[in-house]
């Protein structure tokens, strides 16, 4: 019994992915990297701009030394396609090989085309936005094209800092060096595109249609439920819950609405319950079950 169990969850470790994602998977990885490479070439780097991470290290240096950008993209992210493999898995660093081989060579390819905008706010706004969607769009499909956040995950084992306080730290270091490289306007410009990239990599991964996740508590759950599913078009789901200080039996209204439809849960569990308990979060994404819309009534 031991032996076949084992079997088992061999065969679950080692299960592929179909042909089909494979290929979605590589096609949206190629193009992410393709993206944050029209937006460094194309926008940033012919302003003198940064961005943060191992990125904007390969920047100063290509400034520096007056190498290609490209190779040094690929040179200092090497080590961290060998860390990620160890720590992460296989499938993670051939994504991350694949992208940031891409993210070089479109660099070197597009290093002497004319750039699209030679006003700085401009070419912080928009580079920041292309970078940031192509950063995002790799991350979405399992890759990562700067190795910044394996070192930080790494550095978090043995100091003290969160991944977040470590990626902060480092990229601090980077600006201010930028500072005295390229000068402290092109520094600032540089904080405001990588705050730009940053907030699109969230909008990209999180998607558009950014879903929201409802509790609801009430001596009404059926009214609710049913003015939900009759109303919204949305399903539900009733929990069993018990009170710490009441020791009372309750059902919890579990559903999950986009944030447009919020409002509109609100008035429903008002209307029915003012005393009801409601509580809203965000969600990244939902999968499976039956989240998808019914016709309202």
């Amino acid at each position: 019994m031991n032996s076949i169990s084992e079997q088992a969850l061999v065969q679950q470790q080692h299960k592929g992915i179909t042909k089909t994602k494979l290929a979605k998977r590589i096609f949206f990885i190629i193009f992410g990297a393709v993206l944050m490479g029209v937006g460094i070439e194309e926008f940033l780097v012919p302003n003198k701009i940064l961005d943060g991470g191992i990125v904007g290290i390969s920047i100063i240096l290509s400034h520096l030394t007056g190498w290609r950008l490209g190779l040094f993209i690929f040179v200092l992210n090497i080590p961290f396609f060998f860390i990620g493999y160890k720590q992460i898995g296989k499938t993670f660093a051939l994504s991350t090989l694949l992208g940031i081989t891409v993210l070089s060579l479109t660099t070197s390819f597009l290093h002497d085309w004319p750039v699209f905008t030679e006003d700085l706010l401009l070419a912080t706004v928009f580079g920041g936005i292309v970078l940031g969607a192509g950063v995002g769009i790799v991350i979405r499909y399992g890759g990562s094209l700067d190795g910044t956040e394996i070192l930080a995950i790494l550095a978090n084992r043995r100091l003290p800092f969160s991944v977040g306080e470590v990626i902060m730290f480092f990229n601090i270091f980077i600006f201010g060096t930028a500072g005295f490289v390229f000068g402290w306007d092109r520094a600032m410009y540089s904080i405001l595109a990588y705050f730009i990239a940053f907030k699109t990599i969230d909008i990209v991964i999180a998607g558009l249609d950014e879903s929201k996740a409802a509790w609801i508590i009430s001596d009404h759950h059926k009214e609710i439920g049913d003015a939900i599913l009759a109303r919204l078009g949305r399903g539900v789901t009733y929990l069993t819950g018990e009170g710490a200080y009441t020791g009372d039996d309750k059902k919890v209204i579990f559903c999950v609405i986009t944030r447009l439809e919020e409002a509109k849960l609100k008035s429903i569990v008002e209307e029915l319950d003012e005393s009801a308990f409601l509580a809203v979060g965000n969600i990244a994404e939902v999968r499976g079950g039956r989240f998808k819309k019914r016709n309202i009534h």
